[in-house]
């Protein structure tokens, strides 16, 4: 029995050690270090551990002990050392929705701007707790109450459960702006990544409420918006630049989007998009509306035989809760104003770009901040070991813009 168990162990140490080994060489042989990266070892070394909790989550899901999302954002939030300098911070259900309440702990003679926020992670990471130093620092440094949304995600819902939270959550806030000392002029939304998409659905939908205060501007940190097209510029040059590379892009995008992964291929070559359906949204997809700048050595590639099939396992993709990038003019036309913050080694960089220039074109004022910084960077903004200049530059600058306000 003693030397059973001494074979069980031994199986699972080498399988360990087997995993880890896999993932160590798998990340040196696929991953690109951006040359802007001012710290590549501690990028590199971040990464690994990514990329390791994600393969034990798939190893776990696969048997059945849990899901991949639920592992890692478990392990994710158990790092999380959270900090409360100069906030009030309570935690509160909106129906049955959870939200965190940051508010300053200063006095004010007046109400405060209010700030709803909706944290990235594509429905597949990202918490309330993840993001609780982040809110509470842009709620102390822009002397705002801010409200964090804990949409739902995967693997307990699908789209677009999450999004519909966090709409009906905003529109739950703005009913009760009086309650919490905010000022119903000034209000932003704001978010990352997938958040960023929320922010950008959630004013769309609210344009011509009469019965709603109306949302003072749009704060979109490298906001994914579009399903649709993914052989821009940016998605081709950065497609191995962590942390949303290539197959972790497509892995959120299938899951959320109830997918089968078999179709990835097609989803990335651009076989599932008919000339009708290309020729209908290219005046906005085209990259042609991205600056040349980002254009460099860019030779788009030669669109793929239609697929038929994928076509129709991915067309529910095709419209504004799922795009809102393709949104029809006269909502674009009255949204509020945005601040767009896009980063140059991230693979959704251009969907930044093309939304810019789609206000721009409709007469929306929108302030731009580029900077050097890879996907999800903001959440890396504190001093500690993982602490990359490009993430504090970035959150300074969503601090500065919503001071303006």
């Amino acid at each position: 029995m003693l030397l059973f168990a001494e074979l069980l162990l031994a199986i699972i140490c080498l399988l360990v050690l087997g995993v880890n080994v896999w993932v160590l060489i798998d990340h040196l042989l696929t991953i690109d270090v951006p040359p802007a990266i001012v710290h590549p070892m501690k990028f590199r070394i971040l990464h690994y551990f990514f990329h390791l909790t994600m393969t034990w989550g798939n190893i776990l899901e696969k048997m059945n002990i849990c899901s991949m999302p639920y592992f890692f954002r478990s392990l994710q939030d158990s790092f999380v050392s959270k900090k409360n300098p100069g906030v009030f911070v309570k935690d509160l259900h909106f129906g049955t929705i959870p939200v965190r309440l940051f508010q300053p702990k200063t006095a004010s003679s007046k109400p405060r701007k209010g700030i709803i926020f909706y944290h990235g992670g594509g429905a597949v990471l990202g918490s309330l707790d993840c993001y609780h130093n982040l809110c509470s620092f842009l709620a102390r440094e822009t002397d705002s109450v801010l409200l964090s949304v804990g949409y739902r995600k995967l693997p307990y819902v699908r789209h677009p459960t999450s999004l519909l939270d966090c709409l009906n959550t905003t529109i739950y806030f703005l009913k009760s702006l009086k309650e919490y000392g905010v000022d119903p002029s000034r209000v932003v939304v704001c978010g990352d990544s997938i958040g960023g998409a929320a922010a950008v659905i959630v004013t769309q939908n609210l344009v011509g409420r009469e019965d709603l205060p109306k949302i003072r501007a749009q704060v979109l940190m490298y906001p994914v918006l579009q399903t649709m097209f993914f052989q821009s510029p940016s998605n081709l040059q950065n497609a191995n630049i962590p942390f949303l590379t290539k197959d972790f892009m497509m892995t959120c995008f299938c899951r959320y989007l109830s997918i089968d992964p078999s179709w990835k291929d097609a989803i990335l070559t651009g076989a599932t998009m008919p000339q009708s359906v290309w020729k209908k949204y290219e005046k906005w997809l085209s990259p042609d509306n991205i600056p040349k700048m980002f254009r460099n050595k860019y030779q788009k590639p030669e669109p793929s035989e239609f697929n038929e099939a994928a076509y129709l396992e991915i067309r529910h993709t095709m419209n504004a809760d799922a795009s809102p990038l393709i949104a029809d003019d006269k909502i674009i036309a009255q949204v509020p104003e945005a601040f767009v913050l896009t980063l140059q080694w991230d693979i959704i960089r251009d969907d930044g770009l093309l939304y810019k220039k789609r206000l721009e074109d409709q007469g929306v004022p929108v302030t731009w901040y580029h900077a050097d910084g890879f996907h999800g960077c903001a959440i890396f903004f504190e001093g500690k070991f993982f602490f990359f200049p490009c993430s504090l530059n970035l959150v300074n600058a969503v601090v500065s813009y919503i001071k303006s306000l």
